[in-house]
């Protein structure tokens, strides 16, 4: 094998070692894993990945629990406690809210899906139709809850985690209804003023929502149970010192949901609750998303070695224009260096305020935080135009157009065809919490092309801008992409970290924008932004150093990131 093909063979390597690694996770114990699709009461299609432990069969029903995903979500993120439920003798049907995954837009639409799934749930053979759990995180709390209300006696038992009763979307919580319920709600769960009306998450044993729910007067016992099983009024309430999206990748949280469910259902297979593996899927899928980059990059460099694209190769020069950048002891570099790392920041907030308010979902905008985002980009593409006649001179490459285009086309290529082989051999996407890679529906392949232009055009000028500030010729491999991924990056690793420490000292986020409700959820959504925009960063400087243009890398992450976001967010209007 050629030098250039390594990289690429470390990258399939990779994605095959993890996939192997996620699959038998999932299919522990001779679990079965069918990716459905059915159709709801009003004909619009919804999608599910069914776990069928060996015990389930139509000779000897097993328990069923749905399991729904929080908003902007999909079904594999509630994959550990999938995995779980299945190891414990459950079937379970792992929901795509709709609008959410492969389930039908709009999202919020027909009870999330919920009734839907609930009904598909009890109709499979080998189910036990008088033992069925519901479980749902953050608004799949409120799907499951649309279920349970569209059907009281289908259920037995519920498990909200970072979710609540109540309006808008669900019905008041009462000491009977929902039935033998338990809240995991956790001491820093960034939406507490939202679900359970208390300004602080820590002090949701004292709220007089919950108190009304549990049917007492003073503050809830964590961890007490209150009420009946037999009778349905059970509940009990657990308060893991975790924040809202870790409530899905928490051991103690997951735990707390297999004891609720082996307490008011009966059947399947008992394990104690601490014996759980689902986060070496997660390892597993981790290390498949990591081994997609290095595919990626492997895949660019070895297309670069192909005649078509031979004259991407060429480095630039030219008499009068400099090719580097200012060095770091330059006190320009480090001018440049800040206001790269926090213009996008400090913008990150208003702009969110914005198209929430002045650009709701439509037809041609569907997604609402996909537009906010672009929105986002777009403020920044502005405010780096204007910065442009002050960045150290490059010189332009000429003709490169093109074959930029296809050799970013062709690299993101290798990348689809690796993920569709995934998720048909091991039933994978690539993941790691809160950063998912997934395949696109048809529906979304439509949408990618409204918020391509503008993803793109932000990293085509933003790159741009990057590397004439930052990117010199012969610099030193480490030095360099350093300076790339902490310029990118660095910005939104301080705004994040700030609130999260802010949380975590004084008990709730800070809200730069006080009349704008959309902070807790952005912030959630900046988490993301981190690693994506690391990714960025080594992807760009991967291509500027064997080209010496920041075009190819631009239109590979254009493409890649659009893919990403629209792919793995909620459509919440019908396109």
């Amino acid at each position: 094998m050629g030098q250039k093909g390594t990289l690429a063979a470390i990258g399939a390597v990779l994605i095959v070692l993890g996939g192997l690694l996620a699959h038998f996770t999932q299919t522990a114990n001779g679990i079965r894993i069918e990716d459905v699709r059915f159709k709801g009461a009003k004909g619009n299609t919804m999608s599910a990945l069914v776990y069928i432990p060996a015990n389930a069969t139509e000779k000897t029903p097993a328990p069923g629990i749905l399991a729904v995903h929080g908003y902007l979500n999909s079904r594999e993120t509630q994959d550990g406690f999938a995995i779980e439920f299945a190891r414990r003798g459950y079937v379970v049907v792992a929901l795509d809210q709709t609008g959410h995954g492969y389930s039908d837009p709009p999202a919020i639409a027909n009870g999330f899906g919920g009734p839907d799934g609930l009904t598909y749930l009890r109709s499979l053979p080998y189910v036990d139709k008088n033992n069925i759990g519901l479980e749902g995180h953050s608004m799949g709390g409120w799907t499951v809850q649309a279920a349970a209300t569209a059907m009281p006696d289908a259920y037995r038992s519920i498990v909200l985690e970072g979710s609540s009763t109540g309006k808008p979307f669900a019905a008041d919580g009462t000491p009977t209804w929902p039935r033998n319920l338990a809240l995991v709600f956790s001491q820093y769960d960034e939406f507490s003023l939202i679900m359970w009306g208390s300004e602080y998450a820590a002090d949701i044993p004292k709220s007089a929502k919950l108190a009304a729910v549990f049917g007492v007067a003073g503050p809830i016992e964590p961890g007490k149970v209150y009420g009946d099983i037999a009778k349905g009024t059970a509940r009990v309430l657990h308060t893991p010192a975790i924040t809202h999206p870790a409530d899905h990748f928490s051991r103690e949280a997951i735990g707390y949901s297999l004891d609720w469910f082996g307490k008011t259902l009966t059947g399947g297979t008992p394990l104690p609750s601490t014996d759980q593996i689902w986060l070496w899927k997660e390892v597993g899928t981790l290390v498949a998303l990591v081994g997609l980059v290095v595919l990626l990059l492997g895949a660019f460099e070895s297309l670069l070695g192909m005649a078509p694209f031979s004259v991407l190769r060429a480095v630039p020069s030219g008499p009068g224009v400099t090719t580097s950048a200012p060095s770091m002891q330059n006190g320009r570099w480090w001018i440049a260096f800040w206001l790269s790392a926090l213009l996008p920041a400090i913008t990150y907030y208003p702009a969110f305020a914005l198209g929430a308010t002045w650009l709701p979902a439509s037809r041609f905008l569907p997604q609402s935080f996909t537009t906010q985002i672009a929105l986002w980009a777009l403020i920044n593409t502005a405010i780096t135009l204007a910065l442009l006649p002050l960045l150290p001179k490059r010189p332009i490459r000429k003709g490169v157009v093109g074959q930029s285009i296809l050799i970013a086309v062709a690299t993101v290529a290798v990348g689809y065809v690796a993920m569709w082989l995934a998720d048909v051999l091991f039933k994978i996407d690539f993941r790691f919490w809160v950063v998912a890679l997934k395949l696109p529906s048809a529906t979304q392949w439509m949408i990618m092309l409204i918020y391509l232009i503008p993803f793109t055009l932000f990293f085509v000028v933003a790159l741009h801008a990057q590397h004439r500030n930052f990117s010199r010729l012969g610099a030193s491999a480490p030095g360099h992409y350093a300076a790339m991924i902490l310029s990118l990056s660095l910005g939104f690793t301080i705004l994040i970290g700030g609130q999260y420490l802010a949380l975590w000292l004084g008990g709730k986020l800070i809200n730069p924008v006080p009349s704008s409700p959309v902070v807790p959820l952005s912030t959630i959504i900046g988490i993301q932004f981190i690693p994506v925009f690391a990714t960025v960063a080594i992807i760009s400087t991967f291509t500027w150093r064997r080209t010496g243009t920041s075009l190819p890398g631009a239109l590979i992450c254009g493409l890649l990131v659009t893919w990403y976001i629209v792919a793995g967010t909620a459509t919440q209007a019908a396109f």
